[in-house]
């Protein structure tokens, strides 16, 4: 059974498919069990990674990568995925908030941050969340004032993908506090992680995805110049909210790369197991379980497809990435959770891939806007009649 199928995904993306699948096949698939119940960052598979030229690559052409499109991200993302989510994260996060600088910083920022990321010398991240606030972002309360031809950054970040392995973070922090413009209140900066007063530290333990890193990141008079400021003070705002919008189809493709994976597991399972003496798939319920499976993952992956032709065009971006994030993400929840039931007591052994699976699912319906927080966006945009 293969269920991501190129079918679907427009010709000029099927390459980039073909090179992500035949990676994840190579690199990401044999250590995927082995870095789970380690937690041990893969820095071997990010430079195979690297070196590919699979990691980074949506930067443009200009500086230094190969500019894929929306497509061409959510296409490799769908089989990196399938592959492992934890390692998967690791790779995409590598570039993480590169493209707010790239799309709105200047030639300069671009030569020094964005060049060595596209080029595999340096990895970045993205510092938006708090210990106290996650989706609402006019509510961030990290503050940068400007003291002569600097900024100096106060606060904490929580959740915070390579906050430790990055070689700088692009950083949302209040620059102002105009309560009739609640949305013009933030800013974006270019924080090296080796600056003063910036002070990085892992989340210790968590369920799922552990091959990634997350940090919390304390900022304590942490100085660093004007230069670093990304576009215009009071933007901050407004570039995240694109930046999710197109960050939001990707994380749909989290959601269908886990989906496709507990369907197949469970698939082959199913077919391979015997019970009153005879295979387990012979049984109507698990005849439907595995039906409905297939009918929630085949109708989330063609709304996922459609919403990256929307978002790719600008047609109501917000509504349609919202969309497709909101389904994708629930329906690898729930479909990893009746691969859960199908494979009986031995799903929740810590070898079984459904059981890394199943934990892997629970995080991307919270990252990227909590999917409570899409359906908001979904009702506020949803187009008038």
């Amino acid at each position: 059974m293969d269920l991501l199928e190129d079918d679907i995904v427009p010709d000029h993306a099927r390459d980039v498919k073909a090179e992500a699948r035949a990676f994840a096949r190579e690199h990401i698939e044999p250590n995927a069990q082995e870095r789970f119940q380690s937690g041990e960052y893969p820095h071997d598979v990010l430079a195979a990674g690297q070196e590919a030229n699979l990691v980074g690559q949506d930067i443009p052409e200009e500086w230094g990568g190969r500019g894929l499109d929306l497509p061409q991200l959510l296409a490799l993302t769908e089989e990196f995925y399938r592959a492992d989510a934890g390692i998967a994260l690791t790779l995409q996060l590598a570039s993480f908030g590169c493209e707010i600088t790239y799309e709105y910083g200047s030639d300069e920022q671009c030569e020094e941050y964005i060049r060595p990321v596209a080029e595999g010398d340096q990895i970045s991240g993205l510092a938006v969340s708090e210990p106290e606030t996650g989706s609402d972002l006019a509510g961030m309360q990290t503050r940068a004032e400007k003291d002569g031809d600097e900024y100096v950054l106060n606060g904490e970040k929580y959740w915070i993908g390579n906050g430790v392995e990055a070689d700088w973070v692009t950083l949302y922090a209040r620059t102002g506090d105009d309560e009739t413009n609640r949305y013009g209140n933030h800013s974006m900066f270019i924080v090296p992680t080796d600056a003063d007063g910036y002070e990085a530290e892992h989340i210790p333990e968590k369920m799922a995805m552990r091959a990634s890193k997350q940090a919390h990141v304390e900022l304590e008079d942490c100085r660093i110049p004007e230069a670093n400021l990304i576009g215009t003070e009071g933007a901050g705002f407004w570039m995240l909210a694109e930046f999710f919008n197109q960050g939001r189809i990707v994380v749909s493709g989290h959601g269908l790369g886990i989906a496709a994976a507990a369907i197949e597991e469970t698939w082959e399972f199913v077919h391979d197991r015997e019970e009153f003496g005879r295979t387990i798939n012979e049984f109507q319920a698990v005849q439907h379980g595995l039906a409905d499976a297939l009918i929630d993952f085949e109708r989330a992956r063609a709304l996922s497809w459609r919403a990256c032709e929307k978002v790719q065009n600008g047609e109501n971006p917000g509504y349609w990435a919202a969309l497709a994030k909101t389904s994708a993400t629930e329906t690898a929840v729930d479909v990893t959770e009746q691969g859960m039931q199908f494979h009986g007591g031995r799903s929740i052994l810590d070898e079984r891939r459904i059981a890394r699976l199943y934990r892997d699912a629970r995080i991307p319906v919270i990252y990227e806007g909590a999917n409570e927080i899409q359906r908001n966006l979904i009702y506020g945009q949803a187009p008038s009649s």
